[in-house]
């Protein structure tokens, strides 16, 4: 018996020892098995009103920054602005190309700009809001995960955590107090070192 159905499929468990045999398929011992939780902390405030003034500051400045945007494809336009370790502030926005790939997100743009003007000089706190001339602007968006990437690689040069800012142009902000804390399974530098 080929183990198919009346119907023409296959039968799940004729399905699974043909996997077996062949070793796709093999038995998991739970025993063995640990399962882990990964958890993080998130400040939620109703506005910026509600955040500290040197905080309501930085975000201000990234609302006001998206202005300076370069997105006629996507009419999404996001800005970053950080204050440096030593005080220096630094923004960036966000430089799309007809050639989609060759875009550039704001937070890469700021740490490029951050990199290049200061090196060696961490960021203590970014802040990153965005205009959606298609839709609302009032909730936080994240990072996408290359620029989670390159935020957490960032912080591991200069030493330092970088905390975020996340609002739009009105309404809730999200203080996360460790750039790593939205990508916890970072691939490193580490990862790529010779055994």
């Amino acid at each position: 018996m080929d183990g198919s159905n009346p119907d023409g499929r296959l039968d799940r468990r004729a399905g699974d020892s043909f996997l077996r045999e062949r070793g796709y398929i093999r038995q998991i011992n739970h025993q063995q098995m640990e399962q882990r939780e990964i958890k993080f902390t998130i400040d939620t405030y109703p506005s910026g009103e509600a955040l500290s003034e040197e905080d309501a500051a930085l975000l201000e400045a990234a609302r006001r920054v998206t202005a300076q945007s370069y997105a006629p494809y996507s009419r999404f336009r996001v800005g970053a602005f950080a204050r440096l370790a030593n005080g220096e502030t630094v923004s960036g926005t966000n430089q799309e190309n007809a050639s989609f790939p060759a875009g550039i997100c704001a937070e890469r743009v700021l740490l490029s700009a951050a990199a290049s003007l200061y090196p060696g000089v961490a960021i203590r706190t970014l802040a990153i809001s965005y205009h959606n001339e298609l839709g609302p602007s009032d909730r936080p968006v994240s990072p996408c995960g290359i620029c989670r990437q390159s935020l957490v690689e960032f912080q591991q040069r200069t030493g330092q955590p970088i905390r975020l800012i996340l609002g739009g142009q009105t309404g809730p902000v999200l203080v996360i107090p460790d750039a790593k804390d939205l990508l916890p399974l970072v691939f490193s530098a580490q990862d790529l070192e010779k055994s």
